[in-house]
Formats: C-alpha cells, structure tokens, sequence
C-alpha cells in the first residue's frame, strides 16, 4: 500500500503512529522533555506533546518564520489546507522567499509534533492554537482579532440582519447563513474593494489605524459619523459595552491577505564588518590567553593563605570584590568573570570550616604544573558549558536581595547554549572575519523570537553580549573575530592554506577557507578530543618561559616574558612586583631582601640566585643591599618567654631600650645580653623591624626559624555542576531504547483482542480475569501456539500491557516470547492481571 492509500490520521496519536523510527528520533531529540519518563506507548507519548507546559517549551526553541507559520495556522480554520496557510503568510502578491521557505517551516513544526495531518488538512495541536489564537484577554501575535463568526456569537438575530442590510447583502432567515453571507462578502475581494470605495476617508483612516493590531478599539454611546458608517455595516463589531473590534477576514483584506505585516522568512544575515589577517587573530587571542592564566594564577596567590571570608548567605561581600579587583588591576565586573571562572573550573572553593573561607583547591596545585596551554584548555572548556553568569553580579533576584559573585542565584541554563551559538555564528564567517555585535544580536533574536523580548535587555541578549566581551578576555577571540584555537574547542576543522602554496592573480594574502559549520552539540568524549586540539593550536603560540632576568642599577629587575615557575616563585619572595605588561618590572627593597632571608636563604644563596639568572652583572647597589640588609638580620633574636630579645652586643640593646619606640613593647633587661617582653613573639618581631632593626625569630632550641608563606589549601572540591536547561538532549543509544520501548507498548495497545467481556476495557485499562481463567488460557495458548494479551504489574508497581507467546507454564511461572520486549521473559502468574486471546487477523 502507497503512502497516497494511507488514511488521513484521525488524530495525533495515528500520525505519530505512521511515522518510522528516525522521524521518532527526531520529535525526541527536539523534544527531549517528552521521554522523561519514556511514555507507555504513542498514545500517552501525544498525550505529553500537547501538555502545555511541553507546548510551551517547543514553542519558545522555534525560530521566527517557524512561529509566525504557527501563528498564522493558529487564525486560520482548523483544519487549514497548505494554500490558505500560503495565502496568509505570503500574501496576495506571494512573496517568493516565503513561497520558497514555508514548506521547511511547515516541516520543522511537523517534526515538533506542533503540526499533523496532511497539505488539504493542515492542524495545528490544540493548546498551541489556545495559546497563539487571539482572544480580547490575549491579542495575536499577528494583531488580528476574532472571526466574523466568533464576534457575532452573542449578537442578537435582529442586529445581524440590520447588518448584512446595511452591507448591501439580501436578507437570510437565521442568524447562522446571516453570517456566512457576511463573511463571504468579507472574504471576496473585488466586493470588499467596491464596499470600501463607498466609505467615507475618515472612516478608512480608523481601519488604518486598526488594521495591524490591536484590533480593539473604544467607542461612546453616540458614536460619531465615520464610526458609525463602519458599525453599520459590520466592518467594526462590537464586544463589549463600548469596546469594538476589527473583524479578522477584513483586516486580511486590508493587509492584502498577509497575516504578518513582515513575515521574516530568511535570518538576519552575519557578515564580517571587519577581516584581519587569521595570524593577527591568532596572536592577539593567545596573548589574551597568556594574561587569562596570568590573572587567574595572581588571584589564587592572593588567596594563597586563605582568602575571603564566606558570607553567610554564600558569596563574596562587596568589599572584597573590590579589594580583588585592585590586587588584579581591574574592573570589579571583570574580577568577578575570573574569580567565577576559577570557581567553574574547580581551582577555587570555600574551605568548610567553622570560620569558612574561599581557597585554593588541591586541583589548583595540579593544574599549575600542566602546561600553559593545557591550563587555558580546561579554563575555556569550563567557561563554555558553565551556567553560573558573573554578568548578573550586582543586580537583584526576585526577592530583591543583591546578586554577590560566588554567590546563590547566578545560574542561567541557558547561558551555555547562548555561548555556543554566539561562537558558532563566528565560526560560521571567514577565517579572521570580526561581525558586528548587533548583527550577531539580531540573529540570536530571529532563531528564538520567544526566549526573549524584543527589549534590548532580554536575557539571551545580555549572555549574547557578555560572551563576546569574556571570549575577547579568554582568548577564544581576537578582535572580535574567532581563534584557531577558538574554533578547534568548538569541534570545528579548518583548512588553511599556508603562505608557500601558490595563489592566484591578485591574492595579497594567503587564502583562508570558511569553515565547515561547528556540530550542534558535542558528547563529553568529543569535547574532551577538541580541547585538546585547542591546546595543541595554541602551544605554539604562547611564549616560551624564559631562564633569565635583566638586572639593572636602579635595583630593579626586568622579565622580558614569561618566567619558568622556580625562577618567577623565588623572585616574586626576593623582590615586589612594580609594573606588568609584555614584560614585568620587580624591584629589590630591604623589606623584600629580608622576606627572602626569613624564608631561609642565606645571602650567598641570594648572590649566587642572581648571578645564576641575570644576563646582565649584578648591579653593586644590589649586592651592598643584600649584604646590609644580611649582616642585619638575625642579630637579633626573638623567643617565647612570653617573648624575649637576645644579642651579644650589649650596645644595641641599650639602643632599644632607650628607644622611645620601644615603650609599647614594654621591655626588661634580664641580663647583659637579654631583654624580656610582654609582647607576643609575632608583635615583638613586627615592633622591631617598624624601629629599623631587622630582628631573627628562633626556636626553643635556640635555632633560626624559617618564615614560609602557609598555603592554605581546601579539602578536595569538584567543580560545580552547571544547571541544565530542562531534560538533557537524549543520545542515540537512549533513543533506540525509548523507541523500542514505545513501539512495543503501543504494539500492546493496539494489537486486536476477541469480542469477550474481558476485552471490553477503557483505553489503557489492564485486562481482569480470575487466576484460574488466566492458568487456563495460559495452559492452551502453550498447546496452540497463539500469541495473549495481558496485563502485568512488576514489583515496582508499574502497570503495562504486553502480548506474549507462552512456551511454558510450572512453578507458578510463565515462560513467553514477549512480542513487546521482543526477547524470551518469564513471568510470575500472580502478577498478571488477566489475558485475552488475540483477534484472528
């Protein structure tokens, strides 16, 4: 039998039932919501589809041509054949690039199970025309306002005829072809343009101003002449005490049959307003990336011993944003991007404890000693599939209660999906091709017309443009336009033709082929295979860490790039950072000469440090510094008694103690060479080296202590798990199961039962019968061969309805070919409703 002989469906059900497996997987994958869980059969799966919550949500991912075609559909009859939904779509003049792109949209929402029934048939599922159909409490999207037939339900039969008189129509006998009369007057178009060639120009001034919606309009109890003249002959209606409406069939009319004033059938288009070299691209994107890891390891050295305290509703307080924003030298919002990124990735947590802090987790240890482009790649990949947005740090949630960075209520789900198709549309263009932000917007806001208002400040708009201005701060741009290693994290292969390779009259530069569109979604192994080509795009790119400083005599040192970690870890103790950039300035005091002494290096360790990594000498006023700032320290020596002083030279305690300074330290002489304190060991050290003296603290034993910075680290974190945007798009093995499963069910439910009392059910009511029957039945379809009907109830208590061969009945068990399931099971008897013999056929 052809497609052509096949039934019309009667309902959605059946037209879900014609379809073959990969249209099913289709609907699913669109649809993911509807196998959460899996439906018992395609009944129950329609049932699900036209839910309104369901509804909604497939309404809300539909492009705009797609849901102007549904909103069309929703004033048109029910069912609409496919050329009226061209007529009110592409109009009377058939505008071709809506003839020429209806049927996809047509498809895509038969693929949705938003639309079934064939081209003469066309239906739109139920509450979708509930939802998009227009009514006085909720206009049409279309701006067109009800039937001739929906606004004349309550109209007395009298006032029906004064009308259909008024409009030059003969008289009718009831109300019901009254108004058939007037809407075929209203629908023909050379006698609607004979009608509204009578009509007074103010009168058609006020059609003007309803044509396009809202249709709805208030009137007095007089109304004045040119109202009237349209009142009279039914081109306005009334709905309510002083409310008139514009019939939708003549507003069609006045709009030449459109049922949109501007139907948008092709996307906006994205085109680079500027191209740069893909070299230029690729370099400035990987030094932005250089400076990501840069700025993200500042902020964890920061937060070395301990950062922030935890506020008790969870984030971070203002101040100490602002106070990492300074330490980071910059803007608060950009502080929160990175300190959130860091906390995306899993390099940073609070500690747990009773007095709870952020800190670094043991996964920032680990990530520190992997190479610098690895470090970008899990950045940029937990960047990408993160919800948690710093953008909204600052603003209010629901309950009026300020948004802090780390802090509850920054999830967006769907921020991930904005990323990636904000990236996609730049993968899209030329290699080095950089679009406009406001072309890129324009798309976003054409694909998903529902997600957000057609305010500048929806939410997709604000996650469209923070994920240009974070991609720029990342790296995975470079001005504006998409990286190499940008388009390899999104799973996109690019050929590139190098400069050696021939090219053809005119070329100025080498050609770089556009790229094959990015996949729409890639599974975890397959994003764990384009990061790692990302970081290996990008390792060349990155500078090498460089062995060496430059010394110079103003005691300062300069790193012309990046420092390999031992070298930049030891000088980051013997000197203070005093500028960055392409490269960084360190300067050499007193203070940071004796960090480095009090961290245990002697001064020849600090000479010979030097001498080591400096391709310049080392200045003289550096080692003078060195060595004053040595033969200093230590000559003094600090204890616990509660605190103590110790120093051979008797001299410089008498200096210290008729030091004015001093008096807060509350000291006492013990001995020649001893001086009691009040003061804890910590504050005395800290008191003498405010006085100028560059004290040693010491242990009992009498033996130097080394001061080491404590890296306070907490207990082992994961990243957070971002929120998903509704059910998780099923993959393919989940929907060969889900369809096996519903196919099976439904084959269940509908196969053909005999004419017994058993079979006479409600829809999905499970079969009864007594133990014995069942036995019996049982026991001859063994000798027979004959395939049942039963019901059956697992431990679980889930019911379900299955046809099954038995091939042995003992031992209180069933052994059957199970036609559903399509394998061999055995059952329990006492967990079988009832059975019923199958029709012949």
């Amino acid at each position: 039998m052809s497609t052509e002989d096949l039934p019309a469906p009667r309902s959605l059900a059946e037209a879900l039932r014609a379809r073959d497996d990969a249209s099913l997987a289709a609907l699913l994958r669109r649809r993911p919501d509807l196998i959460t869980p899996v439906p018992t059969d395609l009944t129950q799966l329609a049932t699900r589809a036209g839910t309104r919550a369901s509804v909604v949500r497939a309404l809300e991912r539909l492009d705009r041509f797609a849901l102007q075609t549904a909103e069309a559909l929703a004033v048109a009859g029910d069912p609409a054949s496919y050329d009226e939904l061209l007529g009110l779509m592409a109009g009377d003049a058939a505008d071709e690039a809506v003839v020429a792109a209806l049927p996809a949209a047509v498809a895509a929402l038969r693929e949705q199970a938003l639309v079934w029934g064939a081209d003469d048939r066309l239906r739109l599922v139920r509450t979708a025309r509930e939802l998009l159909a227009p009514s006085p409490q909720h206009p049409s999207p279309t701006g067109l306002g009800p039937s001739v037939q929906e606004a004349t339900a309550g109209m007395s039969p009298g006032r029906i005829q004064e009308i259909v008189s008024a409009a030059g129509l003969p008289s009718t006998h009831d109300s019901v072809s009254a108004v058939a009369a007037l809407t075929a007057l209203f629908t023909d178009r050379k006698k609607m343009k004979r009608l509204l060639g009578q009509a007074p120009a103010d009168s058609l001034d006020v059609l003007d101003r309803l044509v396009w919606g809202p249709p709805y309009g208030q009137v007095t109890p007089d109304p004045a002449p040119r109202l009237r003249w349209l009142l009279d002959r039914g081109l306005l209606l009334p709905t309510a005490p002083g409310t008139v409406v514009l019939p939708r069939e003549v507003a069609l009319h006045l709009r030449a049959g459109r049922a949109h004033r501007t139907p948008e059938p092709v996307p906006p288009a994205v085109e680079p307003a500027v191209v740069h070299r893909p070299q230029v691209v690729d370099g400035t994107a990987a030094g932005q990336a250089y400076t990501a890891l840069a700025t993200v390891e500042e902020l964890l050295k920061e937060w070395d011993e301990g950062g922030p305290a935890v506020l008790r509703a969870g984030g971070l307080s203002v101040r100490d944003l602002k106070r990492t924003a300074v330490a980071l030298d910059v803007s608060e919002p950009v502080a929160a991007f990175w300190v959130e990124l860091a906390y995306a990735a899993g390099l940073l947590a609070s500690d747990g404890e009773a007095d709870e802090r952020y800190a670094a987790t043991p996964a920032y240890d680990e990530w520190r000693e992997r190479p610098a482009a690895e470090r970008w790649a899990r950045l940029a990949e937990a960047w990408l599939v993160a919800t948690r947005t710093s953008g909204l740090v600052g603003g209010r949630d629901a309950k009026e209660r300020t948004l802090s960075t780390l802090g509850p209520g920054l999830d967006r789900s769907a921020a991930p999906e904005v990323r990636h198709r904000v990236l996609t549309l730049l993968a899209a263009l030329p290699e080095g091709g950089a679009p406009d932000a406001e072309a890129v917007l324009a798309r976003l806001r054409w694909e998903r017309p529902l997600r957000g208002a057609q305010s500048e400040d929806d939410l997709r708009t604000r996650l469209a443009r923070w994920t240009l201005t974070e991609a720029e701060l990342l790296g995975v741009t470079g001005r504006g336009a998409l990286s190499a290693h940008g388009r390899a994290l999104l799973g996109v292969a690019v050929a590139r033709r190098t400069a050696e390779e021939p090219k053809g009259p005119g070329d100025k530069l080498p050609v770089h082929h556009r790229p094959s569109a990015p996949p729409e979604h890639l599974s975890p192994p397959e994003q764990a295979v384009a990061t790692a080509a990302a970081a290996r795009l990008l390792t060349p790119l990155l500078p090498e860490p460089l062995d060496h400083v430059l010394l110079q005599a103003d005691l300062t040192a300069v790193a012309p790039g990046p420092l390999h970690r031992p070298l930049a870890d030891m000088l980051g103790v013997l000197a203070d950072v005093e500028s960055k950039g392409g490269a960084t300035v360190y300067r050499f005091t007193p203070a940071s000469v004796r960090r480095a002494l009090d961290a245990g290096r002697s001064a020849s360790d600090l000479h010979a440090f030097l001498a080591a990594h400096s391709r310049t000498p080392v200045p003289q006023p550096l080692a003078y510094l060195i060595d004053d700032v040595a033969r200093r320290h230590g000559h003094l020596r600090v204890g616990a008694a509660s605190a103590y002083v110790r120093c051979d030279d008797e001299t410089l305690l008498n200096e210290i103690l008729a030091d004015k300074r001093a008096a807060a330290l509350r000291l006492r002489r013990l001995a020649p060479t001893v001086v009691a304190a009040q003061a804890d060991p910590a504050t005395l050290l800290d008191g003498l080296r405010a006085m100028g003296f560059a004290p040693a603290a010491e242990s009992a034993e009498g033996d130097v202590l080394i001061s080491r910075a404590h890296a306070h680290r907490t207990p082992p974190r994961t990243a957070p798990e971002p929120v998903p945007e509704g059910p998780p798009v099923p993959d393919a093995t989940l929907l060969a199961a889900a369809i096996r499963a519903i196919r099976a069910g439904d084959l269940a439910s509908t196969t053909p039962r005999k004419p017994t009392d058993a079979t006479q059910l409600a829809p999905g009511e499970l079969p009864r019968t007594s133990s014995a029957e069942t036995l019996a039945t049982m026991q001859a379809a063994v000798l027979t061969g004959e395939a049942l009907w039963i019901g059956y109830v697992n431990a679980e208590g889930t019911a379900s309805q299955r046809v099954i061969a038995p091939v042995r009945v003992e031992g209180g068990f069933v052994t059957a070919y199970d036609h559903t399931a399509d394998e061999v099971r055995t059952y329990p008897l006492h967990r079988i409703t009832g059975v019923a013999e199958l029709a012949d056929d």
